[in-house]
């Protein structure tokens, strides 16, 4: 029997060439320490990525993996997956490559809900081209592109997701290791397209960008951690809060010691609620008036592209019994001669 493998195992023998400080560093070791728990054998991993910083990515995995082009990557993996459906497939990219010139391919790849788990680095900044504002920037924020500050409204990833049609949703930070792993394998158990939103520094372009949410400091106050079942509430003792949804809308209350948040109206967390608009509002939450949410928003099943695909070719190679022999369908139906 073959010895389990470990972390090493799925550790590159190039050179890790981000910038110091970058939370692609994080994501990376925590992604490496987490392939070996999903017991999946090695031949079996793909990690697919576009362009831009995190498409370094497949580099450094010592698995399969393509180095795609500029948004595609979710095309590509749709390619990888529906032709191989025993691979387990990872998709990353970046708030630039996803949301921008790769909106398109992202938005069908998640309506199609291909069984696959595409990973989103969002630092809020085109890194690998030196510092442009990408689709997710705050209004306002001056970059090389935007001297006088950003005038698009952002796109929120979650929302454009969930939107979509998306059946698995979630969000996690760089630096928190153990959220990030627990992210990771629920994004891997789930039956569909798994999109998840990490969180990322840019220390170069845009540092402390996350800051409140990954200082260990201020992260309990800043940020809401999702548990299924359990009432929206965050900060630490003397200073609890919660979220109450009403109509679609969230708001804050304030919590005394002791009191009982869901007999205060505080709303109660339902990952699989029959309407998207519960995740929506979750979504919607931003600094300063609101916490920053993190953990699986929304998580739901409904039948799978690459399932439904391979059942269609069976039917199909059935009716016209040739089995999957090109040479045959060729030669099938209507044919004629040209001399």
């Amino acid at each position: 029997m073959a010895a389990p493998l470990t972390r090493k195992d799925f550790v590159t023998d190039q050179d890790v060439r981000w910038c110091p400080g970058c939370g692609d560093y994080s994501i990376l070791s925590n992604v490496q320490k987490v392939m070996p728990e999903l017991e999946v054998p090695k031949e079996n991993i793909v990690f697919v990525s576009g362009i831009g910083c995190s498409s370094r990515f497949p580099y450094y995995m010592d698995t399969y993996g393509f180095h795609t082009i500029h948004g595609r990557a979710p095309a590509f993996a749709t390619g990888i997956k529906t032709a191989r459906p025993e691979l387990s497939v990872w998709v990353v990219t970046g708030d630039g490559d996803g949301l921008s010139i790769g909106g398109n391919h992202l938005l069908h790849t998640l309506r199609r809900n291909v069984n696959l788990q595409i990973l989103l680095f969002n630092n809020r900044v085109y890194g690998l081209t030196k510092g442009q504002y990408s689709p997710t920037s705050r209004e306002g924020m001056r970059t090389k592109s935007s001297p006088q500050g950003a005038i698009d409204h952002p796109v929120d990833p979650l929302a454009f997701a969930l939107g979509a049609g998306a059946t698995f949703v979630a969000r996690t930070i760089d630096v928190d290791a153990p959220h990030l792993q627990a992210t990771l394998h629920r994004a891997h158990a789930h039956p569909g397209t798994a999109f998840v939103e990490i969180l990322q520094n840019c220390p170069v372009y845009n540092d402390a960008e996350w800051a409140e949410v990954e200082d260990r400091k201020t992260r309990t106050q800043a940020s809401l951690t999702l548990e299924n079942g359990e009432p929206l509430v965050f900060g630490a003792a003397g200073n609890r809060r919660g979220v109450r949804i009403q109509d679609g809308v969230p708001s804050v209350v304030e919590l005394r010691d002791g009191e009982d948040p869901v007999a205060a109206g505080v709303a109660v967390h339902d990952e699989a609620h029959v309407s998207p608009s519960f995740a929506f509002a979750l979504a919607s939450m931003q600094r300063p008036d609101f916490p920053v949410a993190t953990g699986v928003l929304r998580a739901v099943e409904k039948p799978q592209y690459d399932q439904m695909l391979a059942e269609q070719m069976g039917e199909a190679a059935d009716q016209v019994g040739t089995s999957g022999d090109l040479r045959a369908l060729l030669h099938t139906g209507d044919t004629w001669t040209v001399e």
